[in-house]
């Protein structure tokens, strides 16, 4: 069996900054064994699979070790592809997820809007493992699906080099630091503590899904310029309408080829 597969650098607009994702395009549903050990090999922060049924693309996405509910990159990157090489007329894409129903539009100036959950985080005391974790003083701690903790400055998440097996065991997907922006309005960086050997993940859509209604409330506004500050990079423009966030950004193709399986 043949499947096309396209490796995309998602949020950015140069070759080998923001996040990458393998995008395979689907006859139908294979094996989630399969789907998993897919992601193995790619061995990417997100592979990402879509199958279309009538108008709709049922999409899912699976990091090395697991599949997730919900993911930024990977659905930029796979509404990249059905945009550019699958249904080039198209200028919306409809998404059948594990998170609901998600969109992508394609805009004017070349970028991609997303329209994803608004997920607002909810106070909670800093975890012990945070304190050891970090260097910098945490502020406060807010969870939902990722956990997030506010630091004092976009010096203080920069230059924070964390201990991320201590985190290892907390009962959440990633930790997210971030702080109110000098060159952006926030800032952040993604940390996932699970696999065997604990990353930092470049650009993550999702986080955002929390990151813009908890910014968004504390910043008195609606429209939102975000930068996750890995070492790759990227950019978000955000806003938020109701119990939706969306997520603009663009893309770069890096590889198309095919799997054998």
């Amino acid at each position: 069996m043949k499947i096309p597969i396209y490796q995309i650098d998602a949020f950015t607009q140069k070759l080998f900054g923001g996040n990458p994702a393998a995008i395979c395009h689907l006859p139908h549903w294979l094996e989630d064994e399969t789907l998993l050990n897919i992601a193995i090999e790619n061995n990417l922060a997100e592979t990402g699979y879509f199958v279309k049924r009538d108008d709709v693309y049922e999409i899912r996405w699976f990091m090395p070790y697991a599949e997730i509910d919900l993911c930024g990159h990977a659905t930029l990157a796979s509404a990249f592809v059905i945009f550019n090489y699958i249904e080039t007329t198209l200028t919306e894409i409809t998404f059948s997820s594990k998170s609901g129903i998600l969109k992508a539009k394609k805009e004017d100036n070349g970028s991609i809007t997303l329209d994803f959950p608004s997920r607002p985080p909810k106070a909670i005391d800093i975890p012990e493992e945070v304190f050891s974790a970090f260097q910098s003083k945490p502020l406060k701690a807010f969870a939902g699906r990722d956990l997030i903790i506010t630091m004092g400055s976009e010096e203080e998440i920069l230059t924070e080099d964390p201990k991320l097996e201590l985190l290892k065991g907390l009962p959440y997907l990633c930790t997210i630091i971030t702080s109110e922006g000098t060159t952006s309005d926030f800032v952040s960086r993604v940390f996932d503590a699970n696999p065997e050997i604990p990353l930092e993940d470049p650009v993550t859509g999702s986080a955002h899904s929390a990151l813009v209604p908890f910014w968004a409330e504390k910043l008195g506004k609606k429209k939102l310029k975000a930068r996750q500050l890995s070492q790759r990079g990227g950019e978000i423009d955000c806003k938020l309408e109701g119990n939706r966030a969306f997520l603009s950004g663009y893309s770069v193709p890096y590889l198309i080829g095919e799997i054998t399986i």
